[in-house]
């Protein structure tokens, strides 16, 4: 997986150069290099005695902009590479979203379904430990990613101010609302992903009165995204999960559909018999059939890489809205722009958790904390006003909305990196400031 971001990363930073005039020499040798990657040890004294060493990892890529932001997986193919393309590319995200970070991004190579909750702990633990010199609320700032959650911030947070003798709510975000944490954090990646494609609506589906969707994957972000959806007039005609997905040509009832989940833990429940599976008619699908619908809007929400070369000339949506992490590999990312698909991408669409978490930081260091409604409307025009930034720089350089968006970025961050001094200035001959 690594190898494939890296080079997703390399060629999108490609693009991007060919739309961005002027970007500065010591920019692109400073992307060249992440600023310093951490590597550690961690030992975890298991629940039976024994002794177990995780390997655990922090890279720091680009802190031009400021301090930088990045989550924290617990994975079992977690390793450098990865981090350092990940980091990469959250660098490029907060730029896009006018944030002030840069990139960043952690992680310790574990199954922690393996684990029980306290040998979790201790892991969560062990591993801030290892960067408390490393990480703070002016250098790195961590958060939740794949398979870590607010309960893990919060024995993050705690462990980090135990090490340094006083509570800094600041150095972790996505954190439990009793130690700091922002209202609005766990629905903020779904909430983004909503505005943004609310945004362009009418530039992607006319006029339609109720656009059709289908949302794969139906955990946090999917489900909220489905209901905020179906809640502005959208026919969710279907959702899956990683069992498979049900389909229904009149629309779904999500409220039903989440709370038979949230119930049962899995799609699979809706098919019982009872008063949720007579509100509508359901067909069984599979995660390959749902990308393939013939929908307006189609919602990847789960992992990476569901649609590549080998599926995305079946792809009938007319736009696709990115609320996971690389769902659309390069290749099929050129035929989806080939067949007239409008992808809203990852850099844009899911970037409400880290505009949230951003919120988090600032209510952490000013001791002063907003209300749910404050947060959300702070939400709504942050990305109102970059995707129409976005949209627009796409419309005047005729270039797809990705390239587009990783242009917007690489002007604030060469920007940055040249305010701070650059080749060209030093160079010239007899330049007096």
């Amino acid at each position: 997986m690594s190898g494939s971001l890296l080079e997703a990363s390399s060629r999108r930073l490609d693009d991007a150069l060919r739309v961005v005039d002027g970007v500065s020499d010591d920019t692109l040798e400073r992307l060249s290099h992440p600023k310093s990657t951490l590597t550690v040890s961690i030992p975890v004294r298991m629940d039976d005695g024994t002794l177990r060493t995780f390997r655990g990892y922090r890279c720091r890529y680009d802190d031009s902009r400021g301090p930088t932001k990045g989550g924290i997986r617990f994975h079992p193919q977690v390793n450098a590479d990865e981090v350092q393309t990940l980091a990469f590319w959250m660098a490029f995200k907060c730029a896009a979203l006018d944030l002030p970070f840069g990139g960043g991004k952690g992680g310790v190579t574990v199954d922690p379904k393996d684990l029980s909750l306290m040998e979790v702990e201790r892991l969560a633990r062990g591993y801030i430990d290892a960067l408390a010199d490393f990480i703070g609320p002016d250098t790195d700032i961590p958060a939740p990613d794949v398979y870590t959650n607010a309960l893990i911030m919060g024995w993050m947070v705690d462990e980090y101010s135990i090490i340094h003798r006083q509570f800094i709510p600041g150095v972790i975000t996505g954190k439990p609302l009793s130690m700091g944490g922002s209202r609005g954090r766990d629905s903020a990646t779904a909430m983004g992903g909503f505005h943004s494609l609310q945004t362009l609506r009418s530039r992607l589906v006319g006029d339609a009165e109720a656009p059709t969707v289908a949302v794969q994957g139906f955990g946090n972000a999917g489900a909220i995204v489905a209901g905020l959806l179906h809640d502005a007039g959208y026919k969710v005609v279907a959702v899956s999960d990683s069992r498979g997905a049900i389909f229904s040509g009149d629309g779904l009832h999500i409220p039903s559909v989440r709370k038979v989940k949230e119930e049962q833990r899995e799609l699979r429940a809706v098919y019982c018999e009872g008063s949720v599976c007579d509100l509508v008619d359901h067909e069984k699908l599979s995660n390959e059939e749902l990308l393939e619908l013939d929908v307006d809007i189609l919602v990847p929400a789960a992992l990476e890489n569901a649609i590549t070369a080998g599926n995305a000339g079946k792809i009938r949506a007319r736009a696709i809205l990115e609320l996971a992490n690389g769902p659309v590999t390069l290749e099929a990312d050129e035929i989806l722009v080939d067949n007239g698909v409008t992808v809203i991408p990852d850099i844009l669409a899911n970037a409400g958790g880290v505009t949230v978490s951003y919120f988090e930081w600032v209510q952490n260091r000013q001791g002063l904390y907003w209300t749910a409604e404050e947060v959300a409307a702070r939400l709504e025009h942050r990305m109102i006003v970059e995707t129409e930034n976005i949209w627009s720089l796409a419309e005047e350089k005729s270039v797809p909305l990705r390239t587009a968006a990783y242009a917007h970025a690489l002007r604030r961050i060469d920007q940055a990196i040249v305010d701070k001094g650059h080749a060209e200035a030093f160079q010239s001959n007899g330049h007096r400031i």
